[in-house]
């Protein structure tokens, strides 16, 4: 088995070189066994995404699990937050066979061992060891067909409550997994919409369904102009990232949606701490500051941001890549879908439009975030290492919760190794365009150099 497909917070790789229905059969046995040995459950949830891999996958998958003497409740096909949905419902762990937002060729496994939250860090470490040490259990589980689509419907709008003034929405399900159900939740909930890319199509024609990548949102700023739309929504490949268009055809930062729903709840919430990630907008400190709240920065990575959510107990938690966690009302299971339906609502309760309301958000001069590709893993980790001895040497003040995030009176910047695929990757923010600029061709130019000399050039 390809060990480098155990990755920070799942596994994943290439379909079928790094990845294939040999290791889903070991890592289904492993899982089981695992599951069993160490966490006293004998029982768990299964389903996956649309990629054309998927079935097969799970098929092997399954296969593995049901010979380790554990037991299946498989969904079928849903996105990621269905899947955590049933998890939560069932208070059971569970695993999702999906690549998320990584290219059509790739896919892997996002799982739990304690019910709901993903593993992640260490818990992926030990699980990879014993699975690598290959004692397994041996026995014959049952499994369990059903449909959690009803019922989650019900959980997503139960807690919504819509104002009078009616929102026009393009909705871009990019092929996806949220063709299963986008439909289904609009239409009952108060919006006029128009859904494009809803045909299920796993080799995502139209355009890759990562929603922070801006030119995969070009055909849905198109319709939202065309359509004279409020806003536009992009959905990633397995539904548990979002993007977001506005009314006047610009892409909206992620920052700026968290910003509104901080605001929103903030009255209303007790605990008055907010999560966001370390690559996030300085606006997001500066405006939380200015509600007399709390902001919690955290490393980068889904499993993180909904771990450390649901540890401190706090309202709301996001990442700059989309990822985004309610518990103001409920323990949202990060869900794209929910977080869209939170700003129709907040937009339904008002009269401005959606560019209005950012207005006075604070702006500073940022850098989207930036892939320079590794030859492999160990690499990518070299490189990082590498600027955190040169910001050590300069004396820089830097944080280093996840790669290397240098803190300057002006601006900042950051350098850390992608979790998703190999590659080193970069973003800076600064007060002015030339600030921005000098902190780019400070480390750029050091990535690139780093780069090339752990490959010997």
């Amino acid at each position: 088995m390809n060990i480098d497909i155990f990755r920070a917070y799942d596994i994943r790789g290439k379909y079928p070189d790094e990845l294939n229905e040999d290791g889903a059969y070991v890592i289904g046995r492993s899982y089981g066994s695992y599951l069993q040995q160490k966490y006293h459950t004998n029982t768990c949830i299964v389903s996956c995404d649309n990629r054309l891999s998927s079935p097969s996958l799970v098929a092997s998958l399954e296969k593995g699990i049901l010979e380790s003497g554990c037991n299946i409740i498989d969904y079928g096909r849903t996105t990621t937050p269905m899947n955590y949905y049933g998890r939560y419902l069932n208070q059971m762990p569970g695993i999702m066979v999906t690549a998320s937002h990584n290219p059509k060729d790739e896919n892997g496994f996002k799982f739990s061992f304690e019910k709901m939250i993903n593993a992640r860090g260490e818990m992926i470490e030990d699980f990879k060891n014993y699975t690598l040490q290959g004692n397994f259990l041996s026995g014959m589980g049952t499994i369990t067909r059903n449909d959690i689509k009803d019922k989650y419907l019900e959980y997503l709008k139960y807690s919504l409550k819509f104002g009078r003034n009616k929102r026009k929405v393009i909705i871009d399900c990019g092929n996806g997994a949220t063709t299963f159900i986008a439909r289904s939740i609009f239409s009952k909930v108060f919006c006029d919409f128009e859904i494009i890319n809803e045909e299920d199509d796993g080799t995502f024609p139209h355009h890759h369904p990562d929603p922070q990548v801006k030119e995969n949102l070009k055909q849905l700023q198109e319709a939202v102009l065309a359509k004279k739309a409020d806003l536009g929504i992009a959905y990633d490949g397995d539904g548990d990232r979002l993007g977001i268009v506005m009314e006047n055809g610009e892409v909206m930062p992620i920052e700026h949606y968290m910003i509104l729903m901080i605001k929103d709840m903030c009255p209303h919430v007790q605990n008055k701490k907010f999560l966001y990630d370390i690559k996030c907008s300085k606006c997001l400190s500066d405006v939380i500051t200015s509600l007399k709240a709390e902001g919690v920065v955290s490393r980068t990575g889904a499993s993180y941001t909904q771990y450390e959510t649901y540890q401190e107990n706090l309202p709301f938690g996001g990442e700059y890549s989309g990822h985004i966690f309610f518990r103001d009302r409920d323990a949202d299971c990060g869900s794209a879908i929910y977080a869209s339906l939170r700003l129709i609502e907040y937009l339904s309760h008002r009269a401005e439009k959606l560019s209005e309301l950012c207005q006075d958000i604070p702006r500073y001069y940022a850098t989207d975030e930036l892939k320079f590709p590794a030859i492999n893993d160990e690499i990518k980790f070299k490189v990082v290492d590498a600027i955190k001895a040169f910001v050590i040497k300069q004396g820089y003040p830097y944080w280093d919760i996840d790669g290397v995030r240098v803190n300057f009176s002006n601006g900042w910047a950051l350098v850390r190794a992608s979790n998703t695929g190999k590659n080193i990757l970069f973003r800076a923010e600064a007060d002015t365009m030339e600030g921005l600029e000098m902190l780019k061709n400070i480390f750029i130019p050091l990535i690139n150099q780093y780069n090339k000399e752990n490959l010997g050039e």
